[in-house]
């Protein structure tokens, strides 16, 4: 996005930025993901933390670690004031493209062929196959809409940032796994409302002078959760038979 918008339009950079975004996803599912179908979970777990590093450990080398200045989104970007208080109008329209979003992916997943075949890969990998279902067409297209959304959440986030680094979305994708766990793994609203009352927890906690303290609120969390409810908010307490 940085660079796109240095040398083209953002009515051009914009949709290359997503375009690019989910060519990159496929690429890492291709590589990181699809050699290990049949790994057992732990080993898809370490290609997938492996993978984190070598992209953005590659970015740092590429770019010499020096902080880029994230471009100012036409609009988007403006300050408005919404009951006698200054805020980005990013910020007032992301839980609502957020909702928009969610209803749009909750209707693939619950309404079409492709989503009913996500939704059995999931639940049972090998019966899914021998239902003729084709695992990797369809895990491929899993991280298409995957990091389209990705696409999109990062640059209505970094809009509110003036500068990036190849490391700055570490931090998000850590808070992003912790609101999937306290929503409950395999619940998408679960996971919106688990990020809403994460982010709403942690402004309150930064409106207190604890600024530093608010990640580490997160990550306590994340432990009362795995001990206290590991399924989350909305999550399926599902039995094996054997």
């Amino acid at each position: 996005m940085v660079y796109a918008a240095a040398t083209m339009p953002l009515s051009v950079s914009i949709p290359l930025t997503i375009v690019l975004t989910v060519i990159l996803g496929v690429l890492v599912e291709k590589v990181a993901y699809r050699p290990l179908r049949t790994a057992p979970r732990m080993s898809v777990m370490i290609s997938a933390i492996g993978m984190s590093y070598l992209l953005q450990n590659s970015m740092w080398y590429l770019t010499g670690g020096l902080a880029k200045q994230y471009p100012v989104l036409p609009w988007i970007s403006d300050r408005v004031n919404v009951g006698g208080t200054t805020t980005s109008r990013v910020t007032i329209i992301t839980p609502f493209l957020t909702i928009l979003l969610v209803a749009a992916l909750v209707v693939l997943i619950k309404r079409t062929k492709i989503g009913m075949a996500m939704r059995a890969a999931s639940r049972d990998f090998e019966t899914a196959q021998l239902m003729g279902i084709k695992i990797n067409n369809v895990i491929s297209f899993t991280f298409v809409v995957g990091s389209f959304l990705a696409a999109v959440g990062s640059m209505l986030y970094f809009s509110n940032y003036a500068t990036v680094t190849p490391t700055v979305g570490a931090m998000p994708g850590l808070k992003a796994f912790v609101a999937a766990v306290f929503g409950g793994i395999g619940s998408i609203p679960g996971a919106v409302i688990g990020g809403f009352i994460i982010g709403i927890c942690e402004s309150l906690i930064k409106g207190t002078g604890l600024t530093t303290f608010s990640d580490a609120f997160t990550f306590a969390l994340l432990i009362v959760i795995l001990a206290v409810k590991p399924t989350g908010l909305f999550g399926e307490n599902l039995t094996e038979k054997v």
